[in-house]
């Protein structure tokens, strides 16, 4: 996720098994700070490559320079998508499709969430999520409970 000066945060995109931050290793490749930061939302593994060896394993298997390209086209098909939520839906369609998505993550129908949570994830205040949660209750979409959204 990206945090702006004021402590607003926008979530980016994921990161599941077997996959990697693109922004933090092209930071570190070009020896800079990461412009975003990843929270664990569950117990992981993380593996950690020594910038002075990614040269060497590029060198030496041409996968990894592979992995690297297809794993920055995907990053960025998920950034235009985050980019064309924020500047054409609007926000009650953002909120339902963000619930959608992390039950189907989660393979669950419930997700225990925090409305501040949710507003700090799509860049929005907490009233609005919960008054937009509400809008949804009422019509059938979802079902409310402490700290956690159920769909219907």
């Amino acid at each position: 996720m990206r945090t702006d000066d004021e402590g607003r945060e926008i979530l980016l995109y994921y990161i599941n098994v077997g996959e990697s931050c693109i922004m933090s290793f092209l930071g570190g490749l070009h020896n800079d700070t990461s412009k975003v930061k990843a929270i664990a939302e569950e117990e992981s593994e993380i593996l950690f490559v020594p910038i002075d060896k990614v040269n060497l394993l590029i060198k030496e298997n041409p996968e990894w320079l592979d992995y690297i390209f297809r794993l920055y086209h995907k990053r960025f098909e998920e950034l235009l998508e985050v980019v064309n939520d924020v500047a054409f839906k609007k926000m009650d369609e953002r909120l339902f499709n963000f619930i959608k998505r992390r039950c189907e993550l989660g393979k669950t129908n419930t997700l225990h969430i925090t409305h501040e949570h949710l507003a700090n994830e799509l860049g929005t205040a907490r009233v609005v999520v919960s008054r937009l949660l509400k809008q949804m209750e009422d019509k059938g979409l979802l079902k409310l409970g402490r700290n956690k959204i159920s769909l219907m």
